[in-house]
C-alpha cells in the first residue's frame, strides 16, 4: 500500500492524487497507522488529528465503516484536512475541534473506542534532516513543557479504550524523555494497560522491517525515514 517516489515529481498533479487514490505521507507515518490494527465497523480515534494524514490511512483500513473521530485543538490544521478528506471519498470520518484533551466531547466516548492513536504533539526532532533548523528552535525547557502536555494527553486518550482495546502512544522525536519515559511513567500509573510488540503487530500486518524490542523506533540512517516512536498498548 506504500510506494516509495524517486526524484521529486509534483504528485498533487497527478490523476491518482487529484482522483484521491494516493496521498503523500512519510513511511514512518504510515506505519504508525498500521500499528492500530483499526479495522472495518469499529470505533476509532485520532486524537491529535492535525492535518489528517494518519486520520486518512485509519480510514482506509477501516473500508470506511464504522465511525472515526479526528480530534484536534487547531481549528486551521482541521480546516487544512477539509479538502484531503472530500478527496478521499471516507464517508465514516467525524472531524471535531475541542477545547483541550478534556474537552465535553470526549467525554462522551469514555470506554467505547477500539483504538486510540495518539500522535502527540512534540519536539519534531526525527524530522530534523528535512528541518535542521530545529535543533535550534529546541531547548531543554521547551521539551519540558511538552513532556507535561504528553502526560496529560496520553491520560486523556487512554480514557477513551475499551476493554482488549488498543492504545498506540507516538511521536516524531527520539529523545527518550517524549517517548520512553512517557510510556513507562503512563504504565506504572495504569496497569490496566499492558505494551505489546511493535514489531510482531507489524509483521502481523505483513510489513518486515529491521527493529528491536518491544516499540517501535525508526531512524533516518537505518529506514530512510524520519526518526519515529511509537508504543502500542493494550487496555486488559
Amino acid at each position: 500500500m506504500g510506494l516509495r517516489v524517486t526524484g521529486k515529481p509534483a504528485i498533487n498533479k497527478y490523476r491518482a492524487f487529484t482522483e484521491g487514490r494516493v496521498e503523500v505521507q512519510d513511511e514512518g507515518s504510515q506505519l504508525l497507522g498500521l500499528l492500530t490494527g483499526a479495522k472495518r465497523g469499529q470505533m476509532v480515534v485520532d486524537f491529535c488529528a492535525g492535518a489528517g494524514g494518519k486520520t486518512l490511512l485509519l480510514g482506509a483500513m477501516m473500508n470506511s465503516s464504522g465511525r472515526l473521530y479526528a480530534f484536534d485543538v487547531s481549528e486551521k490544521r482541521l480546516n487544512n484536512f477539509k479538502p484531503r478528506l472530500a478527496r478521499s471519498g471516507l464517508s465514516n470520518v467525524n472531524a471535531q475541534l475541542i477545547s483541550s484533551e478534556n474537552d465535553q466531547k470526549i467525554k462522551r466516548l469514555v470506554g467505547k473506542i477500539d483504538a486510540v492513536l495518539v500522535d502527540a504533539p512534540c519536539s519534531g526532532m526525527g524530522t530534523v534532516r528535512r528541518n535542521p533548523d530545529l535543533k535550534f528552535r529546541q531547548n531543554p525547557a521547551s521539551v519540558l513543557e511538552l513532556n507535561a502536555m504528553q502526560t496529560s494527553i496520553l491520560a486523556s486518550a487512554s480514557r477513551l479504550v475499551k476493554s482488549a482495546g488498543r492504545l498506540v502512544y507516538a511521536t516524531c522525536s527520539f529523545l527518550p524523555s517524549e517517548n520512553e519515559a512517557i510510556v513507562e511513567a503512563f504504565l506504572a500509573a495504569n496497569p490496566d494497560f499492558k505494551l505489546l510488540d511493535a514489531p510482531e503487530l507489524l509483521k502481523a500486518e505483513q510489513v518486515e522491517i529491521a527493529l528491536t524490542g518491544p516499540y517501535f523506533k525508526l531512524s533516518p540512517h537505518l529506514h530512510q525515514a524520519d526518526a519515529f516512536f511509537a508504543a502500542v498498548m493494550q487496555k486488559i
